[in-house]
């Protein structure tokens, strides 16, 4: 068979809806700066589907930096990998500031956050060791676990009793391969805002040998008493051997970071194929993701804006009879009972009769019979914001509840209209 009319025979369980759904259900054109109120479908729509936690994004002095850092150096410098010709001493004052704030001995930059927990994965181990990892892992970490020539054994979500037995499966495995066991988990489980059991993976280190990757991307900047991540809000971030997390959350940038002790981070720096065969990042990115840095750790009144919002949020939810899942975090999953026809009318529903545009999560991502409203809160957001979304919510659920949303899905162009 030809290689186009196989993959063009199937198009993959996204790829099936792109002709009637493409730019409304996939690939949304959110337009205008970025803030709550954003336009879409040429209308005012108040948006809660942007990881812009701490509201960075459009802060004017994160403004101010980026077209500065832009004027004076443009996107070109420096060029090359950071290995051969793409190093400066800005790239390594953040990783500096970086190791100080999430308390790490050495940091090492990365271009993307996906693409280095590849990188993480498959510079860490080998054919001989066997990865130990959480069913919600990422997508990212998934993808580097298919890298991976050796074992690698899945426990269901937090459970730590299965934990257990699987890290015993692992020791007898590389009791015979002569290698060694690294558990993966998350701080803050992105898609239901569930935080990882961080201080039960790491109790038992007292009766198994492995060492811990946490990937902490919702959980950088927003976590902890002082923003460090989920490891500080619970007491074990000394714990977590390989810390990572990524500026496209808190931070509203690009490129992502990786920290742990000295030797590692010196291993790291020399095996990472994503960071030596990849261009450095550009210096304007490195020079706003310092000052956005600096804005993180020295205006914890961000932090705190954003947490009056989650807390005003996710409370209103509850009291109005909405079941929130065990979020510990600001992700605010919102479940619902009904299928994926009824789970179109409710996002069409939203931004047309409510102009709310949040996320939607459906079968298989959660069971056929649950719907998902994904909300992300963020500190440019108003508790004026919350209460509009908590009465559409609540209209939205007595329709649901009606089998008003129980009908044939319209087209696009009728949607449109």
């Amino acid at each position: 068979m030809d290689l186009f009319e196989k993959i063009l025979a199937d198009q993959g369980p996204l790829g099936a809806h792109a002709d009637e759904w493409h730019g409304y259900f996939t690939y949304p054109k959110l337009e205008g700066e970025i803030k709550p109120w954003m336009t879409f479908q040429g209308k005012e729509v108040l948006t809660w589907s942007l990881n812009n936690y701490l509201g960075l994004a459009n802060h004017p002095e994160v403004r101010k930096v980026d077209a500065e850092a832009s004027a004076e150096w443009g996107m070109a410098y420096p060029m090359g990998s950071r290995m051969m010709s793409g190093n400066s001493n800005l790239h390594e004052q953040l990783e500096v500031q970086l190791s100080e704030f999430v308390k790490k001995e050495d940091t090492v930059l990365l271009n993307f956050g996906y693409q280095g927990v590849i990188s993480i994965i498959d510079a860490l181990i080998d054919r001989k060791d066997v990865v130990v990892y959480d069913s919600q892992s990422h997508a990212c970490i998934i993808d580097g676990l298919r890298m991976h020539l050796g074992k690698r054994f899945v426990y269901p979500h937090n459970n730590i009793e299965n934990l257990e037995k699987q890290l015993e499966r692992a020791q007898k495995v590389v009791e015979e391969t002569g290698g060694a066991i690294l558990v993966i988990t998350e701080g803050v489980f992105g898609m239901a805002g569930s935080l990882g059991s961080l201080q039960e993976i790491v109790a038992l280190k007292k009766k198994h040998n492995f060492r811990l990757l946490v990937d902490d991307a919702h959980g950088f900047g927003t976590m902890g008493s002082t923003g460090a991540g989920t490891g500080e809000a619970l007491g074990v971030q000394d714990e977590i051997d390989v810390y990572f997390s990524t500026f496209a959350k808190s931070m509203a940038t690009i490129g992502a970071f990786v920290s742990s002790t000295k030797e590692v981070c010196r291993y790291l720096r020399y095996n990472m194929r994503s960071q030596i065969f990849a261009k450095s990042l550009p210096m304007p990115i490195t020079i706003g993701a310092i000052k956005r840095l600096e804005m993180l750790r020295s205006q914890p009144e961000l932090r705190e804006n954003l947490w009056n919002v989650v807390t005003t949020l996710q409370n209103g939810l509850k009291a109005k009879g909405f079941n929130i899942g065990q979020t510990q975090s600001p992700v605010t999953p919102v479940f619902l009972k009904g299928g994926t026809n009824e789970a179109g009318h409710i996002v069409i529903d939203l931004r047309t009769n409510y102009n709310i545009f949040c996320s939607i999560v459906v079968f298989p991502v959660v069971p056929k019979d649950v719907i998902m409203l994904r909300i992300i809160p963020t500190a440019a957001h108003t508790i004026d914001d919350v209460e509009k979304t908590l009465a559409a919510f609540e209209d939205i659920a007595k329709n649901l509840q009606a089998g008003k949303y129980n009908k044939p899905m319209p087209t696009l162009k009728e949607v449109l209209v």
